[in-house]
């Protein structure tokens, strides 16, 4: 059960009940650590901004969750690594894949570079080296795609730690933190 209110459309005012029903709209669904962001309608609104921004940058969706994966991972946030890993699948990410993102790495070589560098980024909380920087460079990312790969780090240390913070019941295909030896 979630130590913080999960806002319901029966009990929700106007205006987060206004704000679920457009989540609802666009993906069929209002997932749980939303209704939790949506005690606030200003931090729903503030997240579901900097969402849409991000995802309109040049990182393509399959980078976005393995990313999402991946941090997920290290900051042991279980709603969130069940969430993405079941919107990974759906971006096209296999199962090898994204067992390869929970350790850090990917079978993609320019994208296990993005990985590896979301890990450091967010393990150092973003104190990281200019070899780093220059690794994930010399794989053919540019300055603007590094500042989103830290972007979305960003983001999805928000939402573990909304996640971990709340206990929020999953409401997607539950994965285990554990990873399979």
């Amino acid at each position: 059960m979630s130590r913080i209110n999960v806002i319901q459309n029966d009990s929700a005012t106007p205006e987060q009940k206004e704000l679920l029903d457009a989540i609802n709209a666009q993906l069929g669904m209002v997932p749980n650590f939303l209704k939790v962001f949506a005690n606030s309608p200003a931090a729903l609104r503030a997240f579901l901004g900097l969402y849409g921004i991000a995802g309109e940058g040049s990182l393509d969706a399959q980078t976005r969750e393995r990313i999402a994966i991946s941090v997920a991972q290290q900051n042991a946030c279980q709603y969130c690594i069940s969430a993405h890993s079941a919107i990974g699948s759906k971006a096209g990410l296999n199962g090898e894949e994204i067992d390869a993102n929970r350790a850090g790495s990917s079978q993609d070589a320019r994208a296990a570079v993005a990985v590896k560098f979301a890990n450091a980024l967010s393990e150092h909380k973003g104190q990281v080296t200019t070899a780093e920087i220059n690794e994930v460079r010399d794989a053919g990312y540019n300055d603007a795609e590094i500042v989103e790969i830290i972007t979305h780090v960003g983001m999805n240390i928000l939402t573990n730690i909304l996640g971990k913070a709340s206990q929020v019941e999953i409401d997607f295909p539950e994965v285990d933190l554990k990873l399979a030896s």
